[in-house]
């Protein structure tokens, strides 16, 4: 698990899509749906905790982005 489309691809497999529409909030309904997987026992730590790192980081660093966007303005 190393990038975002990885997540997805995994979250795909329980028949889960994400889009809301707005990055972050994509990022975050997606930790919330990988969080519900894990709570359920249909996927292990070692399955949970790389997308959920994944998913922090992409988080972190979307947030950057736009607070750099909004500075920008």
């Amino acid at each position: 698990m190393r990038i975002l489309y990885d997540v997805q691809l995994l979250l795909k497999r329980f028949g889960i899509y994400v889009y809301v529409g707005e990055r972050l909030w994509d990022i975050e309904m997606m930790s919330i749906e990988l969080k519900s997987l894990k709570d359920s026992g249909l996927i292990e730590d070692d399955v949970y905790i790389p997308a959920a790192l994944v998913l922090r980081k992409e988080h972190r660093l979307e947030e950057e982005k736009q607070k750099n966007i909004s500075m920008d303005n």
